[in-house]
């Protein structure tokens, strides 16, 4: 009932498959469902609207409708009906990456900690990676060798659980909980000051929980998560086992543009990849020379992208 009240040829985007569904059956015309997945499922198909796809996989994916009826032969989807924009990345990083770029490699070369940024989604679901992770890194940590930003969201309960299975949480960390501005004005102080020590956040409101990790990622070195959406972000990144199978092929995505690990399945491969990232640098700079590589070549400008084709602008 609400997109009823819209003008029917209102450019629109809808970031998930629901509210792009409504506004076909609304009437709407000129409708864009931005899919972010990166393996076919049906489930994000809305009939009517334009879709687009982060990857050329998911592209085809899409097109040829894969693995979403095995018992039919599917007609593919016309091609009038989806496009492969790129990767939906957030105007400030993709503005800015160059720069932070060269940050990461400055801080390397001068011998600063490394910048970790760990990242709990799924609700919470891998608890023991995430422990096993901050107790390898605790000696980094306490030798000035690395910096832990770690983000639970609006989990405080599972904050809470950390702190149990690793007591110096309690002790050792710098907490930035409930109070937005303060901890987005920690994140500007971390551009131009060495950082170190355990920083946590936590934040009831879900923008703030959120988007906490789009300021802590510019200032970060490395982000630890799973490949979930944020497999797609501009950032080197290390790979943790997935949640939902069908979130492994963003892992494939990060490591076929190189701009992160392959998909780390134990503790075992997070903890070789920890080693390696404190022992030579050079992965990371690897990682940000690929992403530059990647930014050259508008992989990153996917919502941008979107933007143009719902106003019938060419890209």
């Amino acid at each position: 009932p609400i997109l009823a009240d819209l003008p029917r040829d209102i450019p629109y985007v809808a970031t998930h498959v629901w509210p792009a569904q409504a506004a076909v059956h609304a009437g709407l015309t000129n409708v864009v469902n931005a899919v972010p997945d990166n393996w076919p499922m049906a489930l994000h198909l809305a009939e009517g609207a334009m879709h687009t796809v982060q990857t050329p996989s998911a592209y085809l994916g899409y097109r040829a409708l894969r693995g979403m009826d095995k018992g039919r032969d599917l007609k593919a989807m016309p091609r009038e009906s989806i496009a492969y924009t790129g990767h939906y990345i957030d105007h400030e990083l993709v503005s800015h990456l160059p720069e932070d770029c060269d940050a990461r490699v400055r801080r390397a070369g001068s011998g600063e900690p490394l910048r970790y940024l760990l990242t709990v989604g799924g609700a919470g679901a891998q608890k023991d990676i995430f422990v096993g992770i901050v107790r390898m890194l605790l000696p980094q940590v306490r030798e000035k060798r690395a910096a832990l930003f770690i983000n639970v969201g609006d989990h405080r309960k599972l904050w809470d659980e950390l702190c149990a299975a690793v007591p110096e949480l309690r002790t050792d960390c710098d907490l930035h909980f409930d109070d937005f501005p303060a901890a987005s004005a920690f994140t500007e102080q971390c551009r131009t000051r060495t950082v170190t020590g355990i920083h946590a956040f936590c934040h009831d409101d879900i923008f703030a929980a959120v988007y906490i990790t789009n300021l802590l990622m510019r200032v970060s070195d490395v982000l630890i998560t799973k490949p979930s959406e944020l497999a797609f972000y501009p950032v080197p990144k290390l790979m943790i086992h997935r949640v939902g199978g069908h979130e492994a092929w963003g892992a494939i995505r990060s490591a076929e543009v190189g701009d992160g690990t392959y998909e780390c399945d134990t503790m075992r491969d997070v903890s070789a990849m920890l080693r390696l990232f404190a022992q030579d640098d050079s992965v990371m700079r690897l990682m940000c020379a690929q992403i530059e590589t990647a930014r050259k070549a508008g992989i990153y400008d996917g919502a941008y992208n979107v933007v143009k084709l719902t106003a019938g602008r060419p890209y």
